[in-house]
C-alpha cells in the first residue's frame, strides 16, 4: 500500500500530525504497536491526572469541615476504585482517537513499525508476520520510556516505573519515589495523600529542578507541610529486594541512610525509543540518543522526519503536537513559523500546582539581562483565600530596559490553567505596563498575574 505519509508511533506527536496531514488532503497511515494514543493518553498524561483529581477529592473531603461541610463516618481512598477509574477515562480517550482517525480518513495499522528503506515501512504484527508500506514521507514519532539507572534496575514488582504505578493491584503502605520532576512529584502527592507513607528522593539541592529556585522552595514547604518525607540533594546508591520490603541506602549529605519502603518508583526521566526502528540501517544521524533534525524535523535522509521526545527539546506532549504540526505543514507546502523552544510552557499537576514559561530569574541573570522581577502571593487573593488554597504565587520576570516579558513562574491553585495567558503576553512581546494595564476579572486567581506585573514596577496595590 502507498500512502503520502506514514507516521510511525500514535502519541499526541503522531495523531495529531496524522490528522493535520489529513486535513491538508494527505493520504496517511499511522503505525502503532500497541494503542492509539500512545503513552500520552494511555500510561502518562490522562491517567495521571485521573489519579490526581481523585487524591484531590479525598483531599476534600478530609478537610470538608475548613469548609463548613460535615461528614459523618471515615472517609477512605478506595484505591482499586481510583485506578479503574483512571484506565476508563484512558480507554475512552484512545477510542477518541480511533474516532477522529475514521473522521479525518486517517488509516491505523498495528505491529512495531521500522524502517525499511528510504520510502518503505516494515510493520511487524503480533503473530510475527510481516508488511510492508511506501510513503514519500516518514515521520517517527516514537516516543520515549522510563529511564533505568544502572542501580535502580526495574523489576516491575518492587522496583517499579510509572506505568506499573498506574496499576498496581494494591495500595503500598510505603514507598520511596526517586526523582522529582514532573512525574515523580505527581506520583509522590498522589500517594502520600491517599495515605501511602511516601519518601521523595532528589539528586538535585531543590525539588523539580528545572523551576524556578522559589517555586521549587514553595513546592518543597508545602510537601513537608504535609508531612512527606523529602530528601533534597541525596541520590539513591542501592536497593536490596531480597526481603519481604525494599531497604534503600541513599546517599546524604549527613551520610547515608537506610529506608524500608514496600515499592520504590524510579522516575528519574525518559530514554527516547530510537532501538530497532531502522536508523541504523538507513544512515538517519543521532546525537546523545535523539535523532538529530533542523528547524523542520527533516533528518539527513531525504523523505524522513522526527518529532517529539526522540529529538532533542523538552519531552512534553504539547511539545510533540506542535513539532507534528509545524512539520507536516512544511511538508504540504505551507511556510510555518519554526517553533520558539524559549517559549513553552511546562505543568506540573501537584497541589500545589506549578507552572512556567521563559527563563528563571538565575537564568535570565546569567544571560546578562538587567531585570525587573514581581511577585505576588496568593495569600493576598481574595479567590485564593475564599477558595482554602492560600499558599503559592505568581513571579514574573521582566527586562528592565524593554518591558519585554522574560519568564513566568507559578506555584498555586489553577496555575496550570493560568499560564496560557503568559505564553501568549510572550509571544505577543506585551511590555510590564501594557500587562498591568489588561483588566483581570475580579476575584479571580488571574488577577495575580497583573498584581505581579505591578508589584514588578512599585505600582501593586494589595500587597
Amino acid at each position: 500500500m502507498n500512502y503520502d505519509v506514514i507516521v510511525i508511533g500514535s502519541g499526541p506527536g503522531g495523531y495529531v500530525t496524522a490528522i493535520r496531514a489529513s486535513q491538508l488532503g494527505l493520504k496517511v497511515a499511522v503505525v502503532e504497536k500497541e494503542n492509539l494514543g500512545g503513552i500520552c493518553l494511555n500510561w502518562g498524561c490522562i491517567p495521571t491526572k485521573s489519579l490526581l483529581k481523585s487524591a484531590q477529592a479525598f483531599e476534600y473531603a478530609t478537610h470538608a469541615a475548613d469548609y463548613g461541610v460535615a461528614i459523618e463516618g471515615e472517609v477512605k481512598p478506595d484505591f482499586g476504585a481510583m485506578v479503574k477509574r483512571s484506565r476508563d477515562v484512558a480507554s475512552g480517550m484512545s477510542n477518541g482517537i480511533q474516532f477522529l482517525f475514521k473522521k479525518n480518513k486517517v488509516e491505523s495499522i498495528f505491529g512495531w513499525g521500522k524502517l525499511a528503506g528510504k520510502n518503505t515501512v516494515e510493520v511487524t504484527d503480533d503473530e510475527g508476520k510481516k508488511s510492508s508500506y511506501t510513503a514519500k514521507h516518514i515521520i517517527l514519532a516514537t516516543g520515549a520510556r522510563s529511564r533505568e539507572l544502572p542501580n535502580l534496575p526495574q523489576d516491575g514488582e518492587k522496583i517499579i516505573g510509572y506505568r506499573k504505578a498506574l496499576t498496581l493491584d494494591k495500595q503500598p503502605e510505603s514507598m520511596v519515589v526517586v526523582g522529582s520532576g514532573a512525574i515523580g512529584s505527581e506520583f509522590a502527592y498522589f500517594y502520600h495523600t491517599i495515605g501511602t507513607k511516601v519518601t521523595l528522593v532528589e539528586f538535585m539541592p531543590t525539588l523539580v529542578p528545572n523551576e524556578d529556585a522559589d517555586v521549587a522552595k514553595q513546592l518543597e514547604r508545602n510537601f513537608k507541610k504535609s508531612k512527606m518525607k523529602v530528601m533534597t540533594g541525596s541520590s539513591v546508591e542501592s536497593v536490596d529486594t531480597s526481603g519481604d520490603k525494599c531497604k534503600v541506602t541513599i546517599k546524604t549529605k549527613k551520610g547515608e541512610e537506610v529506608v524500608e519502603a514496600d515499592i520504590v518508583l524510579s522516575a528519574v526521566g525518559i530514554a527516547p525509543n530510537t532501538e530497532n526502528i531502522g536508523l541504523e540501517e538507513l544512515g538517519v544521524e543521532t546525537e546523545n540518543g535523539r535523532v538529530k533534525v533542523d528547524e523542520y524535523y527533516k533528518t539527513n535522509v531525504e523523505g524522513i522526519y522526527a518529532i517529539g521526545d526522540i529529538v532533542a527539546g523538552p519531552a512534553l506532549a504539547h511539545v510533540a503536537s506542535a513539532e507534528g504540526i509545524t512539520c507536516i505543514e512544511k511538508i504540504a507546502g505551507l511556510n510555518p513559523e519554526p517553533i520558539d523552544y524559549g517559549n513553552i510552557p511546562g505543568c506540573t499537576y501537584t497541589s500545589p500546582e506549578v507552572s512556567s514559561v521563559g527563563l528563571t530569574e538565575a537564568k535570565a541573570k546569567e544571560a546578562g539581562y538587567e531585570i525587573k522581577v514581581g511577585k505576588f502571593p496568593y495569600s493576598a487573593s481574595g479567590k485564593a483565600s475564599a477558595a482554602g488554597q492560600k499558599d503559592g504565587f505568581v513571579k514574573l520576570i521582566f527586562d528592565a530596559k524593554y518591558g519585554e516579558l522574560l519568564g513566568a513562574h507559578m506555584i498555586g491553585g489553577n496555575v496550570t490553567e493560568m499560564i496560557a495567558e503568559m505564553v501568549v503576553a510572550k509571544k505577543l512581546e506585551i511590555t510590564g505596563h501594557e500587562l498591568i494595564k489588561t483588566i483581570h476579572p475580579h476575584p479571580t486567581m488571574s488577577e495575580a498575574v497583573m498584581e505581579a506585573a505591578a508589584a514588578a514596577y512599585d505600582e501593586v496595590i494589595h500587597i
